[in-house]
Formats: structure tokens, sequence, C-alpha cells
């Protein structure tokens, strides 16, 4: 996420490849033309994104709402019903989120849960992670106002929320199938990144690959990389990857609500007008779906 340059790879290569199509085609409408990908990948200090290559739309969508508005807030339990972590009965061995502060950040509600990936088609336990980072980050960092459309609609672009490689989200929230990206060895438009981990993270002794559900290298998660729970932070987790990514969102006292603030967070993740735009308009699509 410090940025470094634009790499231009092969679609099939690629997390969280999309077709190309204008910023107004909804999310129903990206999955189902399928195979018609053209894309540019940007390594851009850590995260490996997709860039459709197409014509700017006259009419932009909005910016996602803040986490306090319509269309961004999480839904939460109090009192009686509260206890039992968020998701627990169609998970029920998955961990509360997050652990390391339960006092202050509340439980979400699983109603909400249903209904929101139900009408997004968002899976379930990524919405968990997702809006468990926005309840974390309004505690931690009230004036960022970082939320889950956002964060999902990265989610998407990056790894179609951690499914890309075939796999699905486990219980714990870590991929049953590892995404990998390709070899980050300076070919194919890529930047020359050599290994900085040892092959821990990537499974290369080489050279660097963005890894996880948000596609972070491991210089990146060095720094960034967060855990939800108190444990060793994984960036193959979801529940982890999505706080990290919120935190580095909201870096450099970044206000999401406000354009400047939106836009500078989501070109610090991949510096690339087209991403910035992909991601807005999967957003949109999100909010528009439950509204």
């Amino acid at each position: 996420m410090v940025a470094e340059t634009l790499s231009n790879v092969p679609t099939e290569s690629v997390p969280g490849a999309v077709p190309a199509s204008g910023p107004a085609v909804g999310r129903r409408s990206l999955a189902a033309a399928g195979a018609a990908m053209v894309a540019a990948v940007g390594v851009t200090g850590g995260v490996l994104g997709v860039v459709a290559l197409t014509a700017q739309s006259a009419a932009p969508p909005a910016l996602p709402p803040g986490p306090n508005e319509l269309g961004g807030s999480v839904s939460t339990v109090t009192g009686a019903d509260a206890g039992a972590p968020a998701g627990a009965e169609e998970f029920p061995d998955a961990r509360p989120l997050p652990a390391e502060s339960p006092a202050a950040v509340p439980e979400i509600d699983p109603g909400w849960l249903d209904r929101v990936s139900d009408g997004t088609g968002i899976p379930r336990r990524a919405l968990q992670a997702y809006a468990a980072a926005q309840l974390r980050l309004l505690e931690e960092q009230p004036e960022c106002q970082v939320s889950w459309p956002t964060l999902a609609a990265i989610g998407e672009v990056e790894s179609r929320h951690g499914t890309y490689a075939g796999g699905e989200l486990a219980r714990d929230g870590t991929t049953t199938v590892r995404v990998i990206g390709i070899p980050l060895d300076g070919t194919r438009g890529t930047a020359a990144i050599r290994d900085t981990d040892g092959g821990r993270l990537d499974g290369d002794p080489e050279w660097d690959r963005a890894v996880g559900p948000m596609q972070f290298i491991p210089t990146t998660w060095e720094i960034w990389g967060t855990s939800a729970d108190g444990g060793e932070p994984d960036p193959h987790d979801i529940d982890d990857a999505a706080l990290s990514a919120a935190r580095y969102l909201c870096a450099d006292n970044r206000v999401l609500t406000t354009s400047q603030g939106w836009w500078a967070a989501v070109l610090a993740y991949n510096r690339s007008e087209e991403y910035g735009q992909r991601v807005l308009a999967i957003a949109a699509d999100y909010v528009d779906a439950i509204s």
C-alpha cells in the first residue's frame, strides 16, 4: 500500500478479475458477464487490484454512506439479545468479532447479516468481517467513517470475497483455498519485489505475491497486519484482512464520507482511478440492493 507502479497481467492470472464494463453496471451484471474480461492489475504498495478498462460514466455513483447513515449502518444487538457471536447460528464455531475489546464494540445482529447477505450476494461470513471492521473503526477512529460497502467492494474486486481460487470462507474466517497472486518478478508489467518473508505468507521463497481476501503483499502486511482476536495476524483470515484494510484506509486522518478522503483512501489502496471507479460502482450496487 505504499505506491509502487501500475502493472498489467493476463486476466486469467488475476484474483478478483471483473469484466470490462462501465461503473454504472451492477454487481449481478458483472457476475453474469463472466467470460468477457479485459482488466489491468495495479500492484500498489501491497495490494493486487483489478482495474477495468472502460469509459467513464457521465454520472458516477455517490460516495458510499458512512457508518451512521442509511445503507452504511450495521444493526447490532444489545441487552438480553447480546452474548452470542454474530452469526453463531449459522457458524457455531465462529469466534466473536472482534475479541480484543468485546466490551467496547457491539455485536452484529444476525438478522441484519442474513438480510444484507441475501440482498447483496456478499457471503455472510465475509459480510460479518466487513461489518465487524466497521464497528471496530467506529470505536477506534470515529472521525474516519469507513463503512462496510467500501470494504466489501474492495473485497469483491480483490478476491471475490476470498473465493477467487475456488474455495470459500471457513467458519473461523480463513479461506479454504488460499488466494495467492502472481509472482511480483518484474514480468508482465509487475513491480519486481523479491521475497521478504521466506515464503511464509505466499509460499514463494523467491518473489513476493499478494495474498489473502484483501490481497496484501508481505511487506505491507508486516506494517498493517492486525489480528481481530488478539492472535497472530493472518492475511488469509477475512477478519484480520478486513480490519487491517479498514485501518489502512483510515490512515493519515482520512475521512471517507468526503470525496477527497474516500478517493485518497481507495487510491492509496490501488493507485488507479479506474480501480476506484470500479470499487465505487460495486459499493453503490450493494447499497442499492438493500435500499
